[in-house]
Parts: C-alpha cells; sequence; structure tokens
C-alpha cells in the first residue's frame, strides 16, 4: 500500500481526537474499520503511530515525525487545490504571448506596443540567427508567434502546418560610414559601384546570402570579403570604414552611419509573423498581427531616406517582410 493523503488526514484526525473511538466518529467510521485502517498505515510506514492505552491513545516517536509532516502538507495540499480552482474559475487570466524573432527593431517595437494593446498578457521573448529553429519552435508549441521572413518570394520557413503572414516588404538599402565618398547624395546607388568594398553581414540560415551573391554577379562583380557577425559588430565596421553593409529600409538613424537605397532594387525583404493555427484564437492572431504591422510602419516613418525612397516613389506606405540572413 502507498502513503496517501487521506491516511495523513487520518492520523491528524486520531492525533487531534486523542481516542479511535472519538477519531471514528468524526471520520464517520466504525471503530474497527478505523483500527484496520490504522494499523495499514503503521504497516506501510514501518512501525507504530500511537501508543494504546486506557484513556486514549498517544503519538509514539514515529507518530510525531509523522505528525510535524503533516502540518506541513496537508496545509499545502490544501492551498494547492485552492489556487488552481480559482485558476480555473477565472476566465479573465492574464493571457500569455510568447514571441520569437530575428534580428532587428521589430521584435522590441512588437513588445512595447502590446504593452499597451494587451496589458493583461504575459510577454516573453526569444531571439535567435534563425528562422527554421524559431519555425521548429512554433511547431513543437514553445512559441506562440514569430517574427521572421524570407528574401525576395522564397517560401517561409518551417512547416507547412504554420501559418504565416506577411507585414510589410521592404527594399533592401547599402548602409556606409559617413565619410565614406558614396555617402554623398540621397539618391540611388548602382550596385556596381560598390564592386571593389568589403561587406558587413549578420548570420542567418535562410537565402539572403545567395540572393546577394547572385545580385552581385548580374551587377558584374563578386564581393570581396564578407564579415559575418552581430548587429553591433556589422554597424561599428561600417561606422570606421572597414566595411559596408546591407539593411532594411527602416534601418534606424544611427550615428555615423549613411543609408542609400539601391538602383532598381535588386534586393527586398519580406517581413512575417508566424503561428500554429492549432494553438491560436483568431482574434489574438489579428492583435498582434496589426501591432506587428503598426511597428513597422513607425520604423519606416523614422527613416528619412526611406521616406524619400518612397516619396520619390507616389506611394504613401509599403509591405514588410524580414530578411533570411544578412541585412541588418
Amino acid at each position: 500500500m502507498e502513503l496517501e493523503l487521506r491516511h495523513l488526514r487520518t492520523i491528524r484526525t486520531i492525533a487531534e481526537a486523542g481516542s479511535l473511538t472519538r477519531a471514528a466518529s468524526v471520520l464517520g467510521l466504525a471503530q474497527p474499520a478505523l483500527s484496520a485502517q490504522l494499523r495499514r498505515i503503521e504497516r506501510t510506514l514501518g512501525g507504530a503511530l500511537f501508543e494504546r492505552g486506557r484513556y486514549g491513545v498517544r503519538a509514539t516517536a514515529l507518530g510525531e515525525l509523522v505528525l510535524e509532516r503533516t502540518r506541513i502538507v496537508l496545509p499545502a495540499v490544501s492551498e494547492l487545490q485552492r489556487e488552481a480552482t480559482r485558476f480555473a474559475r477565472d476566465r479573465r487570466a492574464a493571457e500569455r504571448l510568447r514571441l520569437g524573432g530575428t534580428h532587428g527593431p521589430l521584435l522590441g517595437a512588437l513588445v512595447d506596443r502590446l504593452a499597451d494593446a494587451a496589458p493583461d498578457a504575459t510577454v516573453t521573448t526569444c531571439a535567435s540567427w534563425s528562422e527554421r529553429e524559431l519555425a521548429e519552435l512554433l511547431a513543437e508549441g514553445r512559441l506562440d508567434f514569430a517574427l521572421a521572413g524570407t528574401c525576395g518570394s522564397a517560401s517561409p520557413p518551417g512547416a507547412p502546418q504554420l501559418v504565416w503572414q506577411e507585414i510589410a516588404v521592404d527594399p533592401v538599402f547599402v548602409m556606409l560610414g559617413e565619410e565614406h565618398p558614396l555617402a554623398r547624395g540621397s539618391g540611388e546607388l548602382e550596385l556596381a559601384a560598390l564592386a571593389g568594398q568589403e561587406w558587413a553581414c549578420v548570420p542567418g540560415d535562410g537565402c539572403f546570402a545567395d540572393c546577394f551573391t547572385a545580385a552581385c554577379a548580374r551587377a558584374g562583380f563578386t564581393p570581396r570579403r564578407m564579415y559575418e557577425t552581430d548587429t553591433a559588430s556589422c554597424v561599428h565596421l561600417v561606422q570606421v570604414g572597414r566595411a559596408v553593409g546591407l539593411c532594411r529600409a527602416t534601418f534606424p538613424p544611427t550615428p555615423g552611419i549613411t543609408t542609400r537605397p539601391l538602383a532598381e532594387t535588386p534586393l527586398v525583404w519580406r517581413h512575417l509573423l508566424g503561428w500554429h493555427p492549432t494553438t491560436q484564437q483568431p482574434d489574438t492572431a489579428a492583435t498582434v498581427l496589426a501591432q506587428a504591422r503598426g511597428a513597422h510602419a513607425v520604423a519606416a516613418a523614422r527613416s528619412g531616406s526611406y521616406a524619400d525612397w518612397l516619396a520619390r516613389r507616389g506611394r504613401a506606405r509599403t509591405r514588410s517582410i524580414t530578411p533570411g540572413q544578412g541585412a541588418v
């Protein structure tokens, strides 16, 4: 026989009643039945719990040990039951939103906006260089939403059962140190003009690196060198003139950095929001998607070079998508 909570309650009742007769009355049992149950409990615990006497029962040393534990265990279990009942009955319990994202400003901006749009939600984040990893976490139910992306018209990452909705599509710009000769001016820059440059990029497992290499080949050159490192180091390499880099058009204004659009837009990034349809309510998904699109719109408005690029094309807004690899 394994010891159960009801056995601990029986032991406590016997100790509090002071006799088997009174304990049996409290428990609604016949005294012989209670005596038999006590003997089974004592065999399970390995010794007598009470000494029987003329005037009732008194706990043995083993009984005192067990009673001491019941004073901790039984109240803790009762409190657990009360808390679980309250939680189950509270239909307005705070929602949990586990967000994942690749490098870039959208994840932080989305968290900020959800703090106002869903103030009762508990939001946690997970950052990864790998869009495939984020897709796997969605498929496994370890994330609720993921900000990822593709290069151009490439397929979204991950399992086919996932839902991916487009947030927006950004042209790829080039970022240059403010002292770079090509940093002067605000017009579009031919990719071929950067043939002699060294490059800095961030890692990833999408197709962006291949798309960039193909764009360079169409422009008539092969990139000299590519420094693959974290975002802050990419920015530093550009600021000091060691390299040039590629960035989404929404790249925020940064001291020592100038961004310029590329002629004929040889590269674009599609920002995507993904989730598993069986684990998310449609209204929750709609809220998160709307806030992600709002975060992108704010980022686009803050970029002077992007605003100029849109104005020259007579467009008031753009769609967005995030990179598989490479652009900051």
